[in-house]
């Protein structure tokens, strides 16, 4: 299989467009969960719902809006603009790693085609097209069909639970503060590969709980995952 996987080229097609959005779609709950609790910590921050849909629209990246919404600054400077911008690419940055592992896949594509895909790009639409290119798959309009299924649902998701967070003034009160971490921990299952692979779990587990303890702001998240990827390096049989 893993010949088939290195030599087999990337093309598109409307069955694998289906195939995406089929395969995304169990994920759905977590996603419109995730979503709400987005957009109600965004309604507790005091955006406007215009302000809402063009931040979910534009940046589309739950994990780091969470991150930003939970030390919005109650008057918008420069300083904290850019501060703002650092903390979200900083968590966004794991994402340089799924692009970097993507491209023996989607490197033979015009890159045309390539980058307005990869907007679409989350972590659990990653989790599906690894796993389909892992059991030999090529069709790149699975990344696609996967892609444009969430952020719809996003969009919804995030704008009803800024219009239903307005009248919720703490979040944490109904627990949706706990939303992240079960959604991601959810995300972890269809990845089992047995034991020794979860020993680079259990290093990435165990570097991101450390940074999160000695190092101030969310370098953790960074930390963890090149942890992860350098001890999966040395446990792979491959």
């Amino acid at each position: 299989m893993n010949a088939r996987v290195k030599t087999s080229p990337a093309f598109w097609s409307f069955d694998g467009f289906a195939l995406g959005a089929r395969l995304g779609a169990p994920l759905l709950p977590g996603m419109i969960a995730f979503g709400l609790a987005v957009g109600s910590t965004g309604a507790a921050n005091g955006l406007t719902l215009a302000e809402s849909i063009l931040m979910n629209g534009l940046v589309y990246a739950g994990l780091s809006q969470m991150a930003a919404l939970g030390v919005w600054p109650s008057e918008m400077t420069s300083g904290a603009i850019v501060g703002l911008a650092l903390l979200v690419f900083t968590v966004n940055s794991r994402l340089l790693l799924a692009g970097a592992g993507l491209q023996p896949w989607l490197g033979t594509l015009p890159a045309s085609q390539v980058y307005p895909t990869l907007y679409l790009l989350t972590d659990p639409g990653w989790i599906i097209a690894m796993r389909y290119r892992a059991e030999g798959g090529a069709d790149a309009a699975i990344i696609l069909g996967g892609g444009l299924l969430f952020y719809a649902f996003w969009m919804v998701a995030t704008t009803v639970g800024h219009l239903a967070g307005s009248l919720v003034p703490d979040p944490q009160a109904i627990a949706l503060d706990l939303v992240v971490p079960v959604f991601f921990a959810a995300m972890l299952v269809p990845l089992w590969r047995g034991p020794k692979r979860a020993l680079a779990w259990a290093v990435a587990g165990v570097v991101a709980l450390a940074f999160y303890f000695f190092v101030e702001g969310w370098w953790y998240v960074i930390a963890g995952s090149v942890a992860g990827i350098v001890a999966g390096g040395f446990v792979d049989d491959d």
